[in-house]
């Protein structure tokens, strides 16, 4: 059983980033490259050597430091099939239920589009960890950008099967925003609020509210609980579809 160690990191404006380390063969992956710069200072931060990127979709604010950081290491591409075409520097294109071995670590690749057409998400059931790029955040969800409500709540489903002790990691830190959001979609949900008071806290002292897990997401996130009545009677869709539900929660949250 693979016991991975994990170093989240501030990249851009608002990403994460995420270097995923197997000390038992040295192998480090990193979840994306935002940026190229910050990437290899969280590197050398680590004294780890990168031997792989676990691109999670095509977007340049997940891909910018494909080129440089690829010559600088020598590391591996690995990314959807879907979006190969866009990705700099892909050497290995993955697909729904492939596996991408990490050292001893091994991932399962999920699809999860809506966001984008080929978004994929990366889960390493040994040690309890996913890795979901801009496909599911804490307490929201991507944008529809290449996908409609019917496919992204295809794709939230799939995560939302996963133990609920899973971690998360997503790509960005829009945590506090989104749980002021959330409130007005479920005010009556008290362990939103707690939530939203420890989330509000965290962003005052400059403190990541991530990772998040499937647990704490499936308590907290509308976009997970579009078959809850309070949200279902608020929005006045007793007994839609839920993808239905789900996509008037995200055409709200897009005006929000």
């Amino acid at each position: 059983m693979s016991r991975l160690q994990i170093h989240q990191f501030p990249t851009r404006s608002d990403n994460y980033g995420v270097l995923v380390h197997d000390a038992s063969s040295g192998a480090t992956a990193a979840i994306d490259a935002p940026d190229a710069e910050e990437l290899l200072a969280a590197l050398h931060e680590k004294g780890w050597a990168l031997s792989h990127i676990l691109t999670t979709h095509h977007h340049h604010d997940h891909t910018a430091g494909n080129t440089i950081v690829k010559r600088m290491t020598g590391c591996t591409i690995v990314g959807p099939a879907k979006e190969a075409g866009s990705i700099p520097g892909i050497d290995v294109k993955v697909k729904d239920g492939e596996t991408v071995e990490i050292g001893s670590a091994k991932a399962r690749v999920i699809e999860t589009p809506g966001h984008t057409k080929g978004h994929v998400s990366y889960y390493f059931p040994d040690d309890d960890l996913v890795f979901v790029g801009d496909t599911l955040f804490s307490v929201g969800c991507g944008k529809l950008l290449e996908g409609d409500a019917k496919t992204m709540w295809s794709s939230l489903k799939k995560l939302a099967a996963l133990p609920p002790v899973t971690k998360l990691y997503c790509g960005h830190e829009y945590t506090n925003n989104n749980c002021r959001f959330a409130l007005t979609v479920e005010p009556e949900n008290d362990t939103l609020r707690a939530r939203a008071a420890e989330v509000a806290a965290l962003a005052e002292e400059g403190e990541p509210a991530l990772p998040t897990t499937i647990a704490q997401e499936l308590a907290t996130n509308p976009f997970l609980r579009p078959s809850s009545p309070a949200i279902q009677k608020r929005l006045d869709m007793e007994g839609r579809e839920l993808w239905e539900v789900f996509g008037e929660i995200r055409r709200r949250k897009d005006r929000f």
